[in-house]
């Protein structure tokens, strides 16, 4: 399985996102630029210029037109995906962190950092048909729980969101009243950081990863805590599989973390483990630094993984891999 190297990033990448058909890749990093990519060829087909800090999620519409951002410059903007051109930003008081369109596209949840003072919140903003009419009050705010909050996606029917990070406490909130409706248990939750949030194709259930070195798989409605999977390094990002019961996870220290002699090639691999069995199933190597953002096609033939050392790595994969007997 030979990956495509994509290197059209300056600095560490920090998530990838395929839109709903899987033909566009959408890649966020540190240097400010969000990309797209063909996802079967791994050329570049633009950046979407004018943030002024680290970019950290996006998420894409379902017909593909709007792209919005999340970055360290206290904004998150709508695009263009077509022409590149900004529809719309919002302005918030501290860096916005993790973003996502409610299903239909007329809400977005947002996420901001505690920054001088002020608590971390989750964030709804309504989403205009035409980008000319929109506003940028929120019809919700949630002041958050203590630290980041990494990720915060839609619920089932947009009834809930889910929202997880720095207190290593997965929640479940109401999306109309704010009521925190459900959380994870401190003894079968995760012990430390919550890294990355993926729900499955239908929303049944989600993965969630974290620095303390494992996977869990939950149920979206009642919070059961279903699989673990445990690593030896700390968890950065995690994916599954559309098409297979497969579970990808990738990391490796912090970049702060990492001496020189860790650079050995390959030594940060997205290990691949069997969803229900739990047990790992293989490996792929190749970045140059820990693994910060993973994501499957949609339709589950191919994969991306996302680099401290600022490439996307695109792998195609081989007829075999849809053979492995577990």
């Amino acid at each position: 399985m030979r990956p495509i190297l994509m290197k059209g990033h300056e600095r560490p990448l920090t998530f990838v996102r395929y839109n709903r058909e899987g033909d566009l890749l959408f890649s966020c990093a540190k240097d400010h630029n969000p990309t797209v990519w063909f996802a079967d060829s791994g050329e570049r087909l633009g950046t979407y210029k004018g943030h002024n800090g680290a970019v950290w999620c996006c998420d894409v519409s379902r017909d593909s037109s709007q792209l919005i951002t999340g970055s360290a410059d206290q904004t998150v903007k709508l695009w263009d995906v077509k022409t590149g051109a900004q529809l719309y930003s919002f302005d918030f008081d501290s860096p916005a962190r993790a973003v996502e369109f409610s299903v239909g596209d007329q809400l977005a949840v947002v996420t901001t950092n505690p920054f001088s003072g002020q608590p971390s919140t989750i964030q709804v903003k309504q989403i205009a048909r035409d980008p000319n009419e929109q506003v940028g009050e929120s019809v919700l705010m949630i002041k958050g729980p203590q630290g980041i909050i990494n990720r915060a996606v839609w619920g089932p029917l947009n009834k809930t969101i889910i929202s997880a990070g720095e207190d290593a406490v997965i929640r479940i909130w109401d999306s109309e009243t704010g009521k925190l409706l459900n959380e994870s248990d401190k003894e079968t939750g995760h012990q430390k950081t919550v890294t990355c949030l993926t729900k499955s194709a239908d929303g049944s259930h989600f993965l969630t990863g974290s620095l303390d070195k494992s996977a869990k798989l939950w149920d979206t409605r009642t919070l059961t805590l279903i699989k673990t999977y445990v690593t030896e390094r700390p968890v950065n990002a995690c994916a599954m599989s559309p098409l297979l019961d497969h579970v990808v996870i990738g990391g490796g220290q912090e970049a702060s973390a990492v001496t020189r002699t860790d650079h050995r090639a390959g030594k940060f691999e997205a290990k691949f483990f069997h969803k229900i069995l739990q047990e790992e199933i293989g490996g792929v190597k190749g970045h140059f630094g820990p693994i910060n953002a993973l994501a499957f096609n949609p339709d589950g033939r191919s994969f991306s993984s996302g680099g401290e050392d600022g490439y996307i790595r695109l792998h195609h994969f081989d007829p075999d891999y849809f053979n492995i007997k577990v």
